[in-house]
């Protein structure tokens, strides 16, 4: 899979960290590539906060140069304009593609326009591949992920592609289910299938991909280019070794690496302690879940505010 002047193909199948919202920060898309994610979009940021150079919204553009090689910047907005000056500002914060979400089912995002908003107005998603394409460089590829359709009434996905190929974008990412559904049901992969038949650019499938057969079936029945995991990511970033046939993590093997994602995301989160605490809880559950005991941990490690006492629980829990 090439997209743009990015070739991914060199290890064999293609595999992508879907851009999810207070999940692929920095410290877990690093840990991602480290155990063979080929590439790793941010979460969702705001082209409004982008462009305006808001503190909180550029720290979400903090990134491992030595890692994220190309660096993906995924925005999201509905104003052209503003969508072109935000992209911008993320090439110049070192950005080698832009990622534009046309896909995110949030009340907050699509009552903006943005987000899966964008499938029910093509214009605009068009009109904001060509602001784009026009503002940036050449060598900085324009990307798009968006999902079936808006809901079962409007599956518009290959109609869709193939217009944001003709504005421009360099590839899409095709999540099987619809807006209505959210991350609910089932995703039905013959959209992507569809999508792949109708487009000449790079397809990416997203949707239901939790472990390495998952991940072979989409390929075989799609003919997708590259796969992207979102939810099979959560608490098994090892997801992306087992899928290039290595070994799945032992729970001895979770525990330091949970540990490590923990200490390097309170230094991301970089502001009150307890609040990154907090704010790692989901984390942890996603870490526990499935293995023995994991209900009481999580039940314990909800009520600790203290870093060396979740500290010891970790290292407690993930030894046993």
């Amino acid at each position: 899979m090439r997209i743009g002047i990015y070739d991914f193909g060199a290890n064999g199948l293609p595999l992508v960290l879907a851009p999810m919202a207070a999940v692929s920060d920095l410290p877990f898309r690093r840990i991602a590539f480290e155990l063979g994610a080929s590439l790793a979009p941010t979460e969702l940021i705001s082209a409004e906060g982008l462009w305006r150079a808001q503190k909180r919204t550029l720290a979400y553009l903090r990134h491992d140069p030595a890692l994220e090689r190309p660096f993906c910047v995924q925005i999201f907005g509905a104003r052209p304009e503003t969508m072109a000056k935000a992209a911008l500002a993320a090439v110049e914060h070192g950005a080698g593609i832009i990622d534009i979400n046309m896909g995110c089912p949030v009340s907050k995002v699509v009552s903006g326009g943005a987000g899966a908003a964008l499938m029910r107005d093509p214009e605009r998603a068009v009109a904001i591949v060509r602001a784009l394409r026009a503002a940036l460089p050449e060598a900085v590829p324009v990307t798009a992920k968006f999902r079936s359709g808006w809901d079962a009434s409007s599956l518009n996905a290959v109609e869709f592609a193939q217009r944001l190929e003709g504005a421009g974008v360099a590839a899409i990412a095709v999540h099987g289910r619809t807006r209505a559904q959210a991350y609910s049901g089932k995703a039905d992969w013959s959209a992507i299938a569809a999508v792949k038949r109708a487009v000449s650019i790079p397809v990416i499938g997203n949707g239901d991909v939790l472990c390495q057969d998952d991940a072979r079936r989409m390929v075989e029945q799609t003919r997708c280019d590259a796969v992207m995991i979102g939810r099979g990511a959560m608490g098994n970033p090892w997801i992306f070794r087992e899928c290039r046939g290595g070994a799945s993590a032992t729970r001895a093997e979770r525990g330091p690496m949970v540990r490590r994602h923990l200490l390097e995301h309170l230094e991301w989160f970089g502001r009150e302690r307890v609040q990154g605490i907090h704010a790692f809880r989901t984390q942890l559950a996603c870490y526990a879940k499935g293995l023995h005991g994991a209900a009481e941990f999580r039940r314990d490690v909800m009520r600790i505010d203290e870093l060396d006492s979740l500290l010891a629980a970790i290292e407690g829990f993930f030894s046993e």
